[in-house]
């Protein structure tokens, strides 16, 4: 009889390398599936890893164009900022990562998908609910949940203990400090000596971005264009670089934000089951394109329309944080954006300098902004003498108030 076929998300890290042999003890015939989102990984050398270590195939997707064009842009026009800091990253990927796994195993008559996502954190959720919604047939395995295996691998040195035994073949020798994530949104990094929140994250930790103190001493001046609230060019005002590619486009502001120290932060954040988690970020990309969409919203969103998008942006940025990419209410949501991201365009100038993003002009062909109607100087079609009833309509109820007040003083 025929092994039935899995479809592992598989890192090449420990915890994926040992999954990948307990499952073909299982009796499946396991397929690794390795998502290239950006990270920087040999992946011909993970790929050979697997193979060693029983893989009956292995399946490398090159995701990152998609991962720019169908993830961060959204999420960035959408202004997703989870807990008012956080610009997202891992969340962005998950979808993309599960979506591309559905359709690998679909194609390879697999029934059943795997991750190697702990219990305790947020991607076993983002995970299985994109599975869900995806492919509800599916067989999910999930073994960091089963109480055999955590019952057999407590900890990290159990894990060594069995890639040694059964001649697994990983770099994994000694507990990490920290444990990172990458894609081409971010890097992140927690767990370790991160879990202390008082620790002060070692300046060698950090990979994308350098330090703002030891950042050039002058700025570097850029021109973002946007049409449909989506980046479309980027000019360096400096150096002549011109760079329109989506996935060039994202890769370039990674790399000049990065150089000038852009995009770092450090918070301790609520995950969606429940716990507090430390997490330190580079984001230097993403924050640039962050900034500038919000400045140039100012100039071509309508006020009403602006409002309304950013009390949906919470609910927004809650739905990627916790899994619900695929779900109707993003579709709601995603739909609404949609409608409110026409006619976003324009060019915004920016300049980085140690660390931050500083906006230096702007400009739209569909601005809603009057120069001489909010001029100080030039009465611009607005009679002054208007506001007289604008302000007095507007006090009445604050005057109502005042009375119910007084009286209630009185009784």
């Amino acid at each position: 009889m025929a092994k039935q076929k899995v479809v592992l998300a598989y890192s090449g890290g420990l915890d994926t390398a040992c999954i990948l042999k307990v499952l073909q003890q299982r009796g499946y015939e396991v397929i690794a599936y390795v998502a290239d989102v950006g990270q920087q990984e040999d992946f011909d050398q993970v790929a050979r890893r697997a193979r060693a270590n029983g893989a009956a195939e292995v399946c490398i997707e090159d995701l990152k164009k998609e991962l720019v064009t169908d993830f961060i842009f959204p999420a960035v026009a959408g202004n997703a900022v989870y807990e008012n800091r956080y610009l997202l990253g891992t969340a962005l990927a998950r979808p993309l990562i599960a979506l591309r796994q559905v359709e690998i195993a679909r194609d390879r008559g697999a029934t059943a998908v795997s991750h190697g996502a702990t219990g305790k954190g947020n991607d076993q959720v983002r995970f299985e609910l994109a599975f869900a919604a995806l492919a509800p047939n599916l067989e999910i395995i999930s073994p960091w949940k089963e109480r055999e295996f955590l019952n057999r691998f407590q900890g990290r040195s159990d894990l060594l203990r069995y890639a040694q035994e059964n001649g697994i073949d990983v770099e994994a020798t000694a507990a990490k400090p920290y444990s990172t994530d990458e894609n081409l949104m971010h890097r992140s990094y927690e767990a370790g000596i991160l879990e202390d929140p008082l620790e002060t994250p070692p300046e060698d930790m950090y990979k994308l971005t350098c330090s703002p103190q030891e950042a050039p001493d002058h700025p570097v001046r850029l021109e973002i264009h946007f049409k449909d609230a989506h980046p479309t060019r980027v000019v360096n005002r400096d150096d002549g670089t011109v760079v329109e590619e989506p996935l060039a486009l994202f890769n370039y502001l990674n790399q000049v934000g990065g150089d000038n120290g852009v995009g770092r932060i450090d918070i301790v954040e609520n995950r969606f089951v429940g716990i507090k988690s430390r997490g330190v970020y580079e984001t230097p990309g993403g924050t640039i394109l962050h900034q500038a969409l919000r400045d140039l919203e100012g100039i071509a969103m309508d006020r009403e329309v602006l409002r309304l998008r950013d009390g949906l942006s919470p609910r927004f940025t809650h739905l990627i944080y916790n899994g619900f990419w695929f779900s109707p209410e993003m579709d709601f949501v995603r739909a609404a954006f949609a409608q409110a991201e026409q006619l976003i365009d324009g060019q915004v100038n920016v300049s980085l300098y140690k660390g931050n993003v500083m906006v230096e002009g702007r400009e739209s062909p569909n601005s809603l902004y009057d120069r001489n109607l909010s001029s100080m100087d030039v009465e611009g079609g607005y009679d002054q003498t208007d506001a007289r009833g604008f302000i007095r309509i507007n006090s009445l109820r604050l005057k109502a108030h005042k009375v119910i007040l007084r009286q209630a003083k009185k009784t």
